[in-house]
């Protein structure tokens, strides 16, 4: 088996490259960091580094020679960004791969998409997989969805080309670039104080990164599953981002923390003006709308159908990859 990893040089990818590493699987990784790339390549992984968007169909078709599993981990996941970069990275990209794909013979296609597009602003629990949010929080749910469309469409001009849709929910653990990173660096420049709605009382359901992992490689392995199928995963372990946090940074890494309650209009009203200055200097805001939210309103996801269907169990528990979590981030900074 060879599997192609794109987006290898994100949190996500690198993990999953090393996962695929360590158990003897011939990998060919692609992503836009080139000294990530470099890091692989002495690894003896094969690396290139293209733009999924914009790469030529000989580009493609060399990507993807010998390739039979794609682990499509690619994607803009900033919470801020113009229309035409989502547009891009979360469905041209995701287009031309899956095109790409069933010309070259591909067996699955494993796509990660997001539970933003249940997100609405409001508090939801237990949200199984049909779900939608009626109009999309922002762009990178709005193309995420695209996205996956795009995979639902294929399975009518590719038959042979087997597909799934992951939707991890907070991935964090080791390479994480988008939720802890966040956290830490605000809790850094406030010295020790971090400002939350509803002062972190928000309850979440999160994904340790290794968990993700998993789910990926039992969507790639298991013989009767059908294709297009989409699977919530998640830890299986709903929790307030206060305690996340305290058993993380206090707890684990022993920093000083106090968690400061802030209320949500407020919050929201701020991240308002934040986004309209943005809009004219083009510089991301420091807080979004939608980063607000999350972080105010409790949001659950329901992972029955991937119990049931894929065999999935979160192999770490919520404790244990908080503390990896700690361990890595020990070491690496």
């Amino acid at each position: 088996m060879r599997i192609l990893v794109t987006g290898a040089t994100g949190g996500l990818g690198r993990n999953a490259v090393e996962y695929l590493h360590a158990h003897g699987i011939e990998i060919q990784a692609t992503g836009r960091k080139v000294t990530t790339g470099q890091f692989f390549s002495n690894l003896c992984i094969p690396f290139t580094a293209i733009d999924l968007a914009h790469a030529t169909d000989e580009e493609l078709s060399r990507l993807l020679d010998g390739v039979d599993v794609v682990w499509h981990c690619a994607a803009l996941s900033s919470p801020w960004g113009t229309r035409q970069l989502f547009e891009n990275s979360n469905v041209l990209a995701t287009r031309n791969l899956l095109e790409a794909s069933g010309k070259a013979g591909v067996r699955r296609f494993i796509h990660i998409s997001t539970p933003a597009i249940y997100f609405d602003f409001t508090h939801r629990y237990n949200i199984v997989e049909s779900f939608r949010a009626s109009t999309p929080a922002n762009e990178y749910a709005r193309t995420k969805l695209l996205g996956e469309a795009e995979v639902e469409a294929i399975n009518t001009r590719f038959p042979k080309l087997r597909t799934s849709i992951l939707r991890p929910r907070a991935i964090f653990g080791p390479y994480d670039q988008v939720l802890i990173p966040r956290l830490a660096h605000m809790l850094s420049v406030k010295n020790g104080r971090l400002p939350l709605p509803r002062g972190g009382q928000a309850i979440i359901d999160m994904t340790f990164v290794e968990n993700v992992v998993h789910a990926m490689w039992l969507a790639t392995t298991k013989d009767d599953l059908p294709s297009g199928l989409a699977f919530n995963i998640t830890n299986d372990k709903p929790e307030r981002i206060a305690v996340v946090l305290e058993k993380l940074f206090v707890d684990k890494l022993e920093q000083r923390m106090k968690i400061l309650n802030i209320p949500y209009p407020a919050v929201a009203l701020g991240a308002r003006v934040m986004e309209c200055i943005s809009a004219v200097t083009n510089k991301e805001p420091r807080l979004t709308r939608y980063s607000a939210g999350v972080l105010a309103y409790d949001m659950t996801l329901n992972i029955a159908h991937a119990n049931n269907v894929l065999g999935y169990v979160p192999p770490v528990t919520l404790d244990e990859g908080i503390h990896r979590t700690a361990v890595w981030l020990r070491t690496h900074g």
